[in-house]
């Protein structure tokens, strides 16, 4: 079976394709559904479908089941027994008109920025991409929100040139709060929560590198989703505004913006150390593992800097000047 929905985003609409399943009755209560299975039958990543079932579970149509995984919400009939639900082959329908434009010039300003600031000229922007104003506005709202550009004082849409300097001072900024924020977490969150986290980088671990690699589900998990269960909301405040830094993190194969093999997997391997010890009760420890990952995730960015000085910078495309 093949079908279509429309929404407003990829995470968006595998979370509407899946209520409705739920709502017609073609996935049962007691199914359980797995995010490697949904991204699987909807042809998208792991981070969409991740969202799209914590989503459900936000609103008790699924739940957290044991292990791994979430089963549908329900009273199952008499004598049946729980299994893994069989997904039809879905189509998810073309993304947005904002969001193929956002993929593209994330990637452009991530790598110019690396070498200067530029300027993102809106009409030329609409124009590159055959879309209107609004959507180019919009776009830039967007990127303006998690930090990617900014105005300068002429109203003129910027991304700065990120240094050395800028990043150490945001990561020196995340060693310090990160290791609080989670041993404020740690007593929030359950054991098969835990578990469900680690075997993301496992399963990434396993077969290293391979197709369908996703590190900003992994980066996600950690720093922001686990994170976010702190009850200091000043300290993730704070924390917020370094969420630049995790945005290149998509881009680790890209010429400019890539860093060794074996730097991205020691980084996974740091990952499941802090999970390892948090199951194991030792909130401290996995702080002070969260510490070292973070300097020598410092470090890592310091290697992007050396790739990028020897890298060539192609010519502008016609939506960013150079400042």
């Amino acid at each position: 079976m093949s079908e279509t929905i429309e929404k407003h985003s990829v995470q968006e609409r595998a979370y509407a394709l899946l209520k409705t399943m739920i709502a017609d009755g073609r996935l049962a209560p007691g199914q359980k559904l797995l995010e490697a299975q949904v991204a699987k039958a909807f042809g998208i990543s792991r981070s969409p479908a991740r969202y799209a079932l914590q989503a459900l579970c936000n609103e008790r149509l699924v739940n957290e089941a044991s292990g791994r995984g979430y089963e549908v919400a329900g009273k199952m009939k008499p004598g049946v027994a729980r299994e893994r639900a069989v997904l039809d082959e879905v189509k998810i329908a073309a993304v947005q008109q904002w969001e193929r434009i956002y993929v593209e010039l994330e990637r452009e300003l991530c790598a110019r920025v690396m070498f200067v600031s530029v300027r993102i000229v809106e009409e030329r922007l609409a124009e590159h991409f055959g879309v209107s104003r609004t959507v180019a506005r919009d776009v830039l709202a967007r990127m303006h929100s998690v930090g990617l550009v900014a105005k300068d004082a002429m109203g003129r849409w910027i991304a700065t040139r990120i240094t050395p300097d800028k990043t150490h001072h945001l990561y020196e900024l995340r060693w310090l709060l990160e290791p609080e924020a989670l041993q404020q977490a740690a007593s929030h969150v359950s054991s098969d929560y835990l578990e469900q986290l680690r075997e993301t980088v496992v399963d990434a671990l396993d077969g290293f590198p391979r197709e369908g690699f996703d590190t900003d589900v992994v980066e996600h998990d950690l720093h922001i989703r686990l994170l976010s269960h702190c009850p200091n909301g000043e300290i993730l405040q704070a924390l917020a505004r370094t969420r630049m830094l995790f945005v290149p993190t998509r881009y680790l194969f890209d010429p400019v913006l890539r860093i060794p093999l074996t730097s991205i997997e020691d980084a996974l391997n740091e990952h499941r150390t802090i999970y390892d010890l948090l199951l194991a009760k030792k909130p401290a420890k996995a702080a002070a593992a969260l510490h070292a990952h973070l300097k020598q995730a410092d470090a890592r960015w310091l290697q992007r800097f050396e790739g990028a000085a020897n890298a060539t910078l192609e010519e502008l495309p016609p939506y960013l000047t150079r400042l």
